[in-house]
């Protein structure tokens, strides 16, 4: 698939959609307007790609729909140069809008599948986290904490410890928590032992899977 005049029409109509459903960061926009994101998926969907919607992808996960990328994006705030840790690499897009938006991203996948196909994939189009972990999200990567924002692309039963403890203070969560649907849940780290939490409206995600050994 290529990248053409037609796909960037059809990415600027997403962000004006994006933007009427109450995306107003316009960082955030911009990285949709600029993020070929039916090179994501498979090919066969690709008319598809630039419509407000989740679609599968490969290991029975989905690429997240336009506003709950762009959602999670504007919620954390992204500033350059932050530190970012990303649970669910999945297809890789929300990678590349964190990417655009400058940040220093560690992103981890469970799904060997996955993590080999867009590990490749990734920087082929130009996007280059700082490091792609294939491993267990309820884990964190404490060897790189603390982290100034944690964003978990998949539904989680409960809020892993581990994660809350990784965050530096001042430094945000942004979670989706529940089973069958769940509550996007922003945790803000206020000291050591303290931390402010918001509920912001229900999300549906695919499970969130612990390693197996």
């Amino acid at each position: 698939m290529r990248d053409t005049s037609k796909h960037q029409g059809l990415r600027n109509q997403l962000a004006s959609v994006l933007k009427a459903k109450g995306i107003v960061d316009e960082n955030v926009l911009q990285a949709i307007r600029t993020i070929p994101r039916h090179l994501f998926i498979d090919s066969s969907f690709e008319y598809h790609a630039y419509q407000d919607k989740a679609f599968p992808i490969a290991a029975d996960q989905t690429i997240s729909m336009p506003y709950t990328v762009a959602f999670q994006s504007q919620t954390l705030a992204i500033h350059p140069e932050d530190k970012i840790l990303e649970i669910g690499t999945g297809s890789g897009y929300q990678t590349a809008v964190l990417l655009t938006l400058k940040a220093t991203v560690y992103t981890i996948e469970r799904q060997r599948e996955l993590y080999k196909k867009t590990s490749l994939f990734l920087p082929k189009l130009g996007y280059n986290p700082k490091k792609f972990i294939f491993g267990d999200g309820y884990k964190g990567l404490p060897s790189m904490a603390p982290f100034d924002k944690i964003i978990v692309t998949a539904g989680a039963p409960f809020v892993p410890k581990p994660l809350l403890s990784q965050l530096k203070i001042g430094g945000k969560l942004l979670i989706p928590v529940g089973d069958t649907k769940q509550i996007m849940t922003l945790f803000i780290r206020k000291s050591a032992t303290e931390f402010e939490k918001k509920e912001l409206g229900d999300f549906a995600f695919v499970p969130m899977l612990e390693q197996k050994n």
